[in-house]
């Protein structure tokens, strides 16, 4: 059975592109048939797998909004087992186009029903907002919530409204929905607020935070702009062993 999960975070830059990619790349290597869909209109998924998001004939935003199958748009990585669904700039505006529209909330998962059965795991990076292209992704989530938190001050600023969308998305759109963990992310183990951080993540979500911790590391910065994941480009590196372990 495919597992979906979605990567979110309202908060910005808290490692919820560099968690997908990664652990997409690490699935993929273990065997599994992976399916990464970037939803979000910064393309930085798209683009750290090596594609540019400016020059695709169609992404993500054609299949949202011009309605086009998304088998029509997923294209192989240089890792085997791994597919994109890209996205590209245009999707910035896919939200004011999308409110018009008849269950707009559920216009990812009837696109998946095409594709769903060919992949282990699908993942989706969402944009950091709680926006409509947030809530596609939460919609068609059937395995949770992936949320990765970083490891510096005001870390759980927004988590309660997380929660909070989560619980009305499971109310009314997707009653299978649920927090399936917490990553601790850029822990700086030099730090005490690092560490302070930490343990008030495990103390408030103890049962959904994963033991492994995701370290601030040099070489997870680099390897985007290569255009490769962790695990092509520095799979020895404190980063590559952590995303593995995850």
């Amino acid at each position: 059975m495919t597992r979906i999960y979605a990567f979110a975070n309202q908060k910005g830059g808290v490692g919820k592109t560099t968690t997908a990619v990664n652990l997409a790349a690490y699935l993929a290597d273990a065997g599994r048939r992976v399916l990464l869909i970037d939803a979000d209109p910064q393309a930085n998924a798209t683009s750290s797998l090596g594609v540019d998001a400016t020059t695709l004939p169609a992404s993500i935003y054609d299949v949202l909004v011009r309605r086009i199958p998304l088998a029509d748009i997923i294209m192989p990585t240089d890792l085997p087992g791994l597919d994109l669904a890209p996205s590209a700039p245009a999707l910035a505006g896919a939200e004011v186009e999308m409110v018009s529209m008849l269950a707009r909330e559920h216009l990812m998962r009837r696109a998946l029903d095409g594709v769903s059965e060919q992949y282990d795991h699908i993942l989706v990076d969402c944009p950091p907002s709680l926006g409509l292209l947030t809530l596609n992704a939460l919609t068609c989530a059937t395995d949770g919530v992936i949320v990765p938190i970083q490891c510096e001050y005001l870390a759980l600023e927004g988590l309660g409204r997380l929660w909070q969308t989560i619980q009305l998305v499971r109310e009314n759109l997707n009653p299978q929905l649920y927090i399936s963990g917490l990553v601790l992310t850029m822990f700086d183990s030099r730090t005490n607020l690092a560490e302070q951080v930490a343990n008030e993540v495990r103390t408030h979500f103890s049962e959904q935070t994963f033991r492994t911790v995701i370290p601030r590391s040099i070489r997870l910065s680099e390897a985007p702009s290569y255009g490769r994941t962790i695990l092509h480009y520095a799979p020895q590196s404190a980063g590559g062993l952590a995303y593995q372990a995850l």
